[in-house]
């Protein structure tokens, strides 16, 4: 096994592990007021978590930006440029932490307004929403330590984390609920504790492992050095975001206008989809890594090696998970669900599900070299085509063809999320390494 191989599993494998625990905390809190309320609190509790998921992908930047910036730096060996990077991120933190205080009120009411809902299941959200949003400094800023330390070509780090804070919310939701008198809200306040003891185990590698750079150089009277080509490049990484806005919750909006059985399976589909998307995420952020390191080194030759086998690994996952959604597509959507209309409703759509991960992984492994490189505009635009191939393929075929449109537009964005960017980045290299 060659070194750039071993050091794409070591980046990779620590991220899938921490992926995979992603889907937890929904899941614990979900069970927990499962157990001790009714299906208003459960559906208070959905949208509370949904509002969160909303408000914190817009703040994606934060580690999506400080990853390939702090690469740089570290292939450049440039530590006062790597901790200058953490510095510049962490005021973009503050400052987003504020932005959502600002804007709270007004988010929660326009949400609440446009997601149908009961009365009493809104008023749980509020309570839920209200409690949990303190976490915000915890959770904007753990976002920023997670993209400095796979920067800086350290996934063990933001693993650890993951599963601190998991583990923690876990802990914590299930003693506040059942134990004390604060009943089905403890769920909220054990994921703001668990936010803050996942900040300070982030805290605590970053002493550990990087205390003597930090000595030397967070301290400088430079505050605001490069803080114009860290706002460029968080500017562009939030309008991408936005883009992926218009597809995730144009997909579920769109499908809630076909009845409740289509809105279920199309849940359905894109859990089992995300499924996939956690294994080459995995490679995405080793992409990062590696790219950003090798254009700060100057290194051509082993970004070449490095983005080649990249493709390799995350082809092979994409060609794993289509044989597998082959052989045992229906067992899938069995075991998310026992109900058999909606089993049966499923399976005209069962060849998108194997379509999918074949296009899908050139799409999200694009992502992180380019991320890596910093290409910002590069994957501005992307999105931005990639949102509309979206809109028009559904717009197009939604009379001819139905709810199948909208399965169309999902794959038309990532055709053109893959196309793009393949023919991009030589251009994107080219001006790179012109710059490193």
């Amino acid at each position: 096994m060659s070194k750039i191989n071993r050091e794409v599993l070591k980046l990779a494998i620590p991220s899938i592990l921490a992926n995979i625990t992603i889907p937890l905390v929904g899941l614990v809190d979900v069970a927990i007021i499962g157990h001790i309320s009714d299906a208003t609190a459960i559906g208070g509790i959905a949208i509370g978590t949904l509002l969160f998921d909303l408000l914190y992908w817009n703040f994606g930047f934060l580690r999506v930006g400080t990853s390939g910036l702090t690469a740089q730096a570290y292939g450049a060996q440039d530590d006062r440029l790597a901790v200058g990077m953490f510095r510049q991120n962490l005021l973009l933190a503050f400052f987003s932490t504020l932005l959502v205080w600002a804007i709270q009120w007004l988010f929660l009411t326009v949400a609440l307004k446009c997601i149908p809902c009961t009365p009493e299941v809104a008023d749980f959200a509020s309570q839920y929403f209200y409690i949990r949003i303190w976490a915000a400094p915890a959770t904007l800023s753990l976002m920023m330590f997670k993209g400095w330390f796979i920067g800086m070509q350290n996934t063990i780090a933001p693993m650890v984390c993951d599963i601190v804070v998991n583990v923690v919310n876990m802990a914590a939701s299930y003693l506040l609920a059942f134990h004390t008198s604060l009943g089905m809200l403890g769920v909220a306040h054990g994921t703001v504790i668990a936010q803050y003891v996942g900040l300070l185990t982030a805290v605590s590698f970053l002493l550990i492992l990087y205390g003597k750079m930090f000595k030397l150089y967070f301290f400088e009277n430079k505050v605001f050095k490069n803080i114009k080509k860290v706002a460029k490049l968080a500017g562009n990484l939030f309008v991408r975001s936005v883009g992926f806005m218009v597809i995730y919750v144009g997909f579920t909006a769109i499908a809630s206008k076909y009845g409740d059985e289509q809105l279920a399976v199309s849940t359905i589909m894109m859990k089992l989809f995300m499924l996939f998307s956690y294994f080459v995420d995995g490679f995405a952020y080793a992409g990062e890594a590696l790219t950003g390191r090798f254009i700060g080194a100057g290194d051509r030759p082993n970004l070449d090696r490095s983005v080649r086998i990249l493709f390799y690994w995350t082809i092979g996952v994409g060609v794993a998970f289509t044989l597998f959604f082959a052989i045992a597509g229906d067992d899938s959507v069995r075991i998310v669900t026992s109900d058999a209309a909606v089993i049966k409703a499923s399976h005209p759509f069962l060849p998108w599900l194997i379509a999918m991960p074949l296009v899908s992984c050139l799409a999200f492994m694009w992502d992180g070299i380019f991320i890596g490189a910093t290409a910002g505009a590069a994957v501005r635009n992307c999105m931005l085509f990639a949102a509309l191939g979206f809109v028009l393929g559904y717009v197009i075929l939604h009379k001819q063809i139905g709810i199948q449109a909208l399965y169309v537009g999902y794959f038309v964005h990532l055709l053109v999320r893959a196309i793009y960017l393949s023919f991009r980045w030589p251009s994107v290299k080219a001006k790179s390494f012109a710059h490193s």
